[in-house]
């Protein structure tokens, strides 16, 4: 990250931008950086300004306590701003939701794209799954537990204890228990981890969903309600892709929908 902008409440945010033409802000989702979606944003930079950044208490970017969702928006308008006043946003999982909450929110957004928006249906005793990871998570990070912390986010996401072990043993690990705070940023941001239709209807930038055709049909079904709920939404699903989608796959389906 060569850039830095500050939020409102003085937080220092890192950034990189490159190409030209209509700016495109892209955010990462739980346990990342920018440079997790950096690949991608070099495909759009192509045909537009792409700007991704280390969203607060990541990578280069400072933090500020205590956190709230609302400083995460205040962030994305703080990049906004750096962009030229007006952006599209693209967001990955969590990182979606947090995009579309600004978009709600009525900050300057254009357009916004997001893939596979991990909001759950709750038919099956999915809330009280959701109410013991928050609960857990809150507790290992106040007591700075942070690998049991990165463990139950694993967990949440269905990853198998055989590979939880073996994430353990890995390289990565340190730089995992590194940003686990961040857990509970996302954790918040995705609120009660239902669709939440109410402020998706307020939403007036066309929004266009996004979801792998391999990936599980929970996580579909949620990214088409995601579509369902805001005025002008659109459901795409991209044939043999999870959610660790293949950016050259999925940059041509965005190129045509920012460039529209």
């Amino acid at each position: 990250m060569d850039k830095k902008t500050l939020s409102r409440d003085g937080t220092a945010l890192a950034y990189a931008r490159a190409g030209q033409g209509p700016a495109v802000i892209l955010v990462s989702g739980a346990m990342s950086t920018g440079g997790t979606v950096a690949p991608l944003a070099g495909l759009l930079a192509h045909d537009f300004t792409a700007l991704w950044y280390d969203r607060r208490g990541r990578g280069e970017s400072d933090d500020t306590a205590p956190y709230a969702v609302e400083r995460e928006l205040e962030d994305l308008a703080a990049l906004i701003d750096a962009a030229g006043g007006e952006a599209a946003l693209y967001g990955i999982s969590s990182g979606g939701a947090l995009a579309l909450r600004a978009a709600a929110a009525g900050l300057p957004v254009s357009r916004v794209a997001v893939y596979e928006t991990p909001f759950a249906d709750f038919s099956e005793g999915g809330a009280e799954e959701r109410a013991t990871y928050t609960a857990r998570l809150t507790e290992a990070l106040s007591q700075g537990r942070r690998g049991e912390a990165v463990e139950l986010f694993l967990r949440l996401t269905g990853l198998a204890e055989e590979m939880i072990r073996s994430a353990r043993q890995s390289p990565m690990w340190a730089a995992m228990e590194e940003i686990a705070p961040t857990l509970a940023y996302d954790d918040a941001v995705m609120g009660d981890g239902l669709v939440p239709r109410e402020r998706l209807a307020s939403t007036g930038a066309p929004v266009l969903a996004v979801a792998g055709a391999a990936s599980p049909a929970w996580l579909r079904r949620a990214v088409q309600e995601v579509a369902r709920a805001v005025p002008r939404g659109t459901y795409r699903e991209l044939e043999d892709q999870t959610h660790m989608v293949d950016p050259n796959v999925l940059a041509p389906v965005l190129a045509e929908f920012f460039g529209a």
